[in-house]
């Protein structure tokens, strides 16, 4: 074969921007490398790869990919909203990756539609800076981080307390050389709490066993190309080898006298966590609680948060949707090797110390001097001014003097996520109360008609009662995949009309089903 016929790392970054109209990195090339996207070549440790294999996957899952899903969902997919042009680390930019959130939309979404911007499809603006947005679900904030970025005012209700307390972490403003101290105390203390503890050697030497077991059973990228093409029954093979490792794990269990449960299952944090992790969160809030700054203390817990629900007995698989707990090694279908469960917090722990920081930095340079603000309450019959002369006078002030210009928002599906159950942990260790009866289309509802209609009164009486503090003139998107058509019901029921609707296509789910999906923003006015 002609050596023109493939291309060292840098080269294919270079060809496939150019060949995408989009940056391509040469971590992007390397990781479609190690995941078998497409096969490594070379000789003495030089890495070639196929040009024509570049191509090939590079059509099939692109403008092929358009093509299909346009058969499956309709012609009116308007893939201009589907931001495909954004690699992940722009989809959650700064803040906006603080702490894991099942459901929420991307940021370039809301911007798409709060800032100033016209093209062949957003024929008018509708919101200017200084404006007041209103997001009665305002689950983890996205629509208030993206408000400040572009100086419009923004208020997000919550019927979770959780859900409040990661929304205001978010936009909160923070001394952020004091933040760095205070975590690296943490640490530092974290550190001297395990000088004695035998888990940290115990999972180096579990780290070590698995590497030479991986390696040999598992080679990167190799097994992957294998498993991709078809020569492999993953099934058969993981289980197979899985029961072989067993053998090693439990020995060095024994050896290291590591506790795998605790003795009692009462609680989320009872039964998800090894009891040496149990051990270490609880030091680590014990120590977190010595904060005395009300801001960093804040932030210090979300950054605890998110160490624990990366530490749950869980397979990697499984984190979004959590079934039973996990409490020896298994083979990983994400990673396609042997992986194990958590023993030790303090690497998470690290690692989100640090990202937090950064992003804080981040947003801190992006974000305008404008007030938001989340309430947490029920956003059918909550009095927003009262709630807000309450926390923040100036903006309430504001609020009442102006009105609020709009609502931008995506409202709970139907019967299909539990809002506070995903995050059963940091409500036991944060005391934080549980209000999941007034979930609108809780899960446990189903979505049979009654709980259809249970949905469709809910939203439409948020509308209602939202509509007492919006200007005459507003404007309302409603970001939702409604396949029971309930919208237009809702928007009748609230006395709105649904002037215009976008169909966009949802490409990076962190569900599993990786089936063509849309969801609608509907325009009310």
């Amino acid at each position: 074969m002609s050596t023109t016929e493939f291309l060292n790392i840098k080269e294919a970054s270079e060809f496939a921007t150019k060949y995408l109209g989009k940056n391509v990195t040469t971590s992007n090339i390397s990781y479609l490398i190690q995941y078998g996207r497409i096969r490594k070549y070379g000789e003495n440790g030089s890495t070639l790869v196929s040009k024509k294999e570049l191509e090939k996957y590079y059509d099939s899952y692109n403008g092929q990919r358009e093509t299909n899903w346009r058969e499956q969902l309709g012609d009116d997919l308007n893939w201009t909203l589907s931001f495909d042009q954004y690699k992940e680390a722009e989809t959650t930019k700064h803040v906006h990756r603080l702490h894991p959130y099942k459901g929420k939309f991307i940021p370039q979404l809301v911007e798409y539609f709060l800032d100033d911007h016209i093209d062949n499809f957003k024929k008018q603006t509708f919101f200017k800076p200084n404006d007041i947005i209103l997001d009665p679900f305002s689950g983890s904030g996205t629509t208030m981080v993206q408000a400040s970025e572009l100086g419009i005012h923004a208020i997000g209700i919550d019927i979770s307390e959780f859900n409040s307390f990661i929304a205001n972490s978010k936009v909160g403003n923070y001394d952020i050389e004091q933040v760095k101290i205070e975590l690296k105390k943490v640490t530092t203390a974290l550190r001297n709490f395990l000088t004695n503890s035998k888990t940290i050697e115990f999972e180096e030497t579990l780290l070590k066993e698995l590497y030479a077991y991986n390696s040999k059973y598992f080679p990167v990228p190799e097994y992957k190309y294998r498993l991709r093409n078809g020569e492999i029954n993953e099934k058969k093979y993981g289980a197979e080898k899985e029961s072989e490792f067993l053998s090693i794990y439990k020995r060095l269990v024994a050896q290291y006298n590591v506790q795998l449960k605790q003795d009692k299952e009462k609680t989320f944090l009872d039964k998800w966590y090894s009891q040496h992790v149990r051990n270490e969160i609880d030091f680590v809030f014990d120590e977190i609680e010595k904060i005395k700054d009300s801001k960093t203390n804040q932030i210090a817990k979300l950054v605890l948060s998110r160490t624990i629900r990366s530490c749950r007995a869980t397979t990697h698989a499984d984190l979004a949707t959590i079934y039973e707990p996990i409490t020896t090694t298994y083979y990983c279908s994400k990673h396609g090797k042997i992986c194990k469960p958590l023993f030790s917090i303090l690497k998470w722990w690290e690692t989100y110390s640090d990202d937090t920081v950064t992003r804080l930095v981040q947003y801190s340079k992006l974000r305008t001097d404008t007030f938001q603000f989340c309430i947490t309450g029920d956003s059918r019959n909550i009095d927003i001014i009262s709630e807000l002369e309450a926390n923040n006078i100036e903006f309430s002030k504001i609020v009442k003097k102006n009105k609020i210009n709009g609502i931008f928002s995506s409202p709970p599906y139907v019967g299909l996520i539990d809002y506070h159950e995903q995050h059963a942990y940091a409500y036991d260790l944060f005391g934080f109360n549980r209000r999941d009866n007034l979930e609108i289309g809780r899960l446990y509802m189903g979505q049979g008609k009654e709980a259809r209609e249970s949905y469709a009164k809910g939203i439409s009486d948020v509308l209602i009662n939202s509509q007492k503090y919006l200007v005459d003139d507003y404007d309302v998107f409603l970001v939702a995949n409604d396949k029971y058509n309930l919208y237009p019901v809702i928007a009748e029921k609230s006395g709105m009309k649904i002037v215009n609707q976008y169909k966009r296509p949802v490409l990076n789910r962190t569900e599993k089903d990786k089936n063509a999906y849309s969801e609608i923003i509907f325009h009310l006015k």
